[in-house]
């Protein structure tokens, strides 16, 4: 049989201000170790670690096996991408399957012409797969961006999540939402960072000094999200961290706004509000070299009338990386101060 990832192989990440978290995780390999099985959920706001993490848990079980997958929005429309990912160095291991089982797992990963077969017998041969491969080293099966997942997977998946056993396997999700096709799993939330290791991750991530009310500032509006405090420092000057953030009339991509154009957008509705909005997902991508300034991107975003239509939104115009989807998510929450320091990274996406 060949493993699908030794555990030696891989390096143990060190996270501050995730000791609850991690605690949890431990608790996981130790119950798979022992030869339980379990299924966890993790979600949180776009950037906020839930990767990060997976990479913790995967580095510090180096005597199980991984398995990793994850959501890519472009294999949505593709039935069992993601399950091929997940499976697919477990192949070899389908022989030993119950004949329906065996065929059922053939068929959809291609290796046989028949019709495809019933989605619960796809779900228990993904099982038996699993468990087949778990009967060697304890597995570990990671999925990220679940919420990318092919409708097709994701039922299987969540499956197979609410019938493990005695496998030593450990089924671990990673979403921004919780519910779904994954409701009634076992979850750990994952907020944002105490402002003392935000603190820590922002000064790791300057490249020179900054102005104590400038950390001050972004340690707010970032909310201990990770991402944010990684990526803001980039979008500043070193005049900006020096004292030049946030001071009134500055704006941080250094642009004036197009006053006609905002006060055309600020005569229209709520609709048409909308409208401009998934127009200027398509500006901002498609123009090159040229900024949005937060003003406009403010007057664009701001009345979006909820966070569902957001991200929806993001996805239907190409622009579903964690930042954009965490400042327009922000934004259509009413939380313009929140956003004010991410936009610059939407606008230069």
């Amino acid at each position: 049989m060949r493993e699908v990832t030794p555990g030696w192989q891989r390096r143990a990440p060190t996270l501050n201000g995730r000791r609850a978290e991690c605690d949890e995780l431990n608790r996981l390999v130790e119950s798979i170790r022992s030869g339980h099985s379990r299924a966890l959920v993790l979600h949180g706001e776009a950037g906020v670690g839930k990767t990060a993490l997976l990479e913790y848990l995967a580095g510090h079980a180096p005597d199980c096996q991984t398995a990793r997958a994850a959501g890519v929005q472009s294999e949505m429309e593709l039935p069992f991408a993601a399950l091929h990912q997940l499976c697919g160095p477990m192949l070899d291991q389908v022989a030993g399957l119950p004949a329906p089982q065996r065929d059922a797992l053939r068929i959809v990963f291609g290796h046989s012409a028949e019709p495809t077969p019933d989605r619960f017998l796809i779900g228990l041969a993904v099982l038996g797969l699993l468990s087949a491969v778990a009967e060697r080293r304890p597995l570990l099966c990671l999925v990220d961006d679940q919420q990318w997942l092919d409708r097709a997977s994701a039922l299987v998946l969540a499956f197979a999540a609410r019938r493990l056993g005695a496998e030593s396997i450990g089924l671990v999700f990673a979403t921004r939402n919780p519910g779904g096709d994954l409701a009634g799993l076992p979850e750990l939330p994952v907020a944002g960072l105490p402002d003392a290791d935000a603190r820590l991750l922002l000064d790791a991530a300057l490249a020179g000094p900054i102005d104590g009310r400038i950390r001050d500032q972004i340690i707010a509006e970032a909310r201990g999200n990770p991402l944010a405090l990684l990526e803001l420092p980039r979008e500043l000057t070193p005049e900006g961290l020096a004292g030049g953030f946030g001071l009134p009339g500055a704006l941080p991509l250094g642009i004036q706004p197009d006053v006609a154009y905002e006060e055309t957008t600020l005569r229209m509705g709520v609709g048409d509000h909308f409208a401009l909005y998934t127009d200027g997902l398509l500006e901002a991508r498609d123009r090159s070299g040229e900024l949005y300034s937060f003003a406009r991107l403010q007057t664009l975003f701001s009345t979006i009338p909820n966070a569902a239509q957001a991200t929806e939104a993001a996805v239907n115009f190409g622009q579903d990386d964690d930042i954009t989807v965490l400042t327009l998510t922000r934004l259509a929450t009413g939380e313009e101060s929140t956003a004010l320091h991410t936009a610059p990274m939407l606008a230069g996406a």
